[in-house]
């Protein structure tokens, strides 16, 4: 690769930026100096409620940026990219994982520890304007009232604080990249067995234009020990043709030489598993009718 600087495209949002900046320091550390393009896409611009806007609302600016040669390199959390890949578009390496699950916020008026896994006092507003986050409250406690929220990491933890709801759902992975003042609310860090997260959340995806040479200096970033559980939810994702639009959620684990992976999908709760290193795995979930086959989303 030859080019003096690696363009980095990536939303204005301080979660994004610290994740594209995250990829420069790596970056840099190989040896090459790089730079951010700052993109507004068109969630960005939006205040309609999460379940009304289209598939990729927050990555398809960030990718235009790339595909149209204003900058080589989208720096997108891996769980925002629609399940189909990109015209033109490739991702080259998808780095270490952070946490996966998710985060319940609450005030501390709002705590009920006799509740159990979601230990939230009967009736409490909880902010989400997730789907997928919905459906399982739905599910596990009924008696929740969902609240839509939208703003980034930020503007709603100051909501939160301000009275706005009761409790709040986030990822952890934001939360703990962002290192947010806390203090105050209470923590709750969801077990992913029982709550579970949006596929390959936690995760970030490095995409360029497709048969890029920059790829070849991406090879160091990719977390290739750690890669295949979130392909495995990521290879889900695609077998069902599902997105944010839908209440999915997946969270895979390591067993020995063997992926385990665990859905949620349409009130329903899954679990199948694959051999690590296949081209293709055979899915059998418990639940969703048939065995489902799937490219397993090797390394790239």
């Amino acid at each position: 690769m030859t080019r003096s600087r690696i363009r980095i495209a990536t939303r204005a949002s301080a979660l994004a930026l610290w994740q594209a900046r995250w990829i420069a320091s790596r970056l840099a550390a190989a040896g090459h100096a790089s730079e951010l393009v700052e993109v507004t896409t068109a969630g960005d611009v939006s205040s309609a409620p999460l379940r009304e806007l289209g598939v990729g609302i927050f990555v398809k600016g960030v990718q235009e940026a790339v595909r149209e040669g204003r900058a080589d390199l989208a720096v997108h959390s891996f769980k925002d990219l629609p399940a189909a890949p990109a015209d033109g578009l490739e991702i080259a390496a998808v780095p270490a994982r952070a946490a996966a699950h998710d985060v319940l916020l609450l005030r501390p008026s709002s705590v009920d520890p006799a509740q159990g896994a979601l230990p939230v006092a009967a009736g409490a507003r909880i902010g989400t304007g997730a789907v997928r986050r919905v459906a399982q409250l739905a599910t596990l406690r009924p008696d929740l009232r969902p609240a839509e929220v939208r703003g980034n990491v930020p503007t709603r933890v100051a909501k939160l604080r301000a009275g706005d709801f009761d409790g709040l759902m986030l990822a952890a992975a934001g939360l703990d990249r962002l290192e947010l003042d806390l203090s105050g609310l209470h923590r709750v860090d969801l077990d992913p067995a029982v709550f579970l997260p949006a596929p390959a959340q936690g995760a970030l995806a490095l995409e360029i234009r497709r048969g890029d040479p920059l790829g070849d200096a991406l090879t160091d970033l990719h977390d290739v020990a750690g890669y295949p559980p979130v392909a495995a939810e990521r290879g889900l994702l695609g077998l069902l043709d599902a997105g944010c639009q839908l209440a999915f959620g997946a969270h895979a684990r390591r067993d020995g030489h063997e992926v385990v992976l665990d859905a949620w999908f349409e009130g329903r709760r899954v679990q199948g598993r694959h051999a690590t290193g296949e081209g293709a795995a055979m899915f059998a979930f418990e639940g969703l009718g048939r065995p489902r086959r799937g490219n397993a989303v090797g390394a790239p």
